[in-house]
């Protein structure tokens, strides 16, 4: 297991209620049935939206994500690099809120 995906293991085994699923067949985390965030291409997916989305897409490297690799990106969903792993728990919070 790579320290990214240990990382993001460990924000999601912490947000109140939150459970391991798969989405796309990637790791996921879901509550209440709903994914909120996800790990892909070592690098963590949150669904967003509002100015958090803004701050998130912004970052160096972040983009939207597109797990089909068809330029068919899910608008809601930012991925984030590893090198902005300081963010990765805000944003995942921020995730959890939203899609409770």
């Amino acid at each position: 297991m790579t320290k990214e995906q240990e990382l993001f293991i460990a924000i999601g085994k912490s947000l109140v209620d939150s459970v391991e699923s798969k989405l796309f067949g990637k790791a996921c985390f879901k509550v209440h049935g709903k994914a909120f965030i996800c790990f892909f291409q070592n690098e963590m997916v949150f669904k967003l939206n509002g100015e958090v989305h803004s701050q998130a897409l912004n970052l160096e490297g972040a983009h939207l994500f597109d797990p089909s690799g068809k330029k068919r990106p899910m608008k809601e969903w930012v991925q984030v690099p590893y090198k902005h792993q300081e963010k990765w728990t805000i944003f995942a919070e921020e995730a959890l809120k939203y899609v409770r």
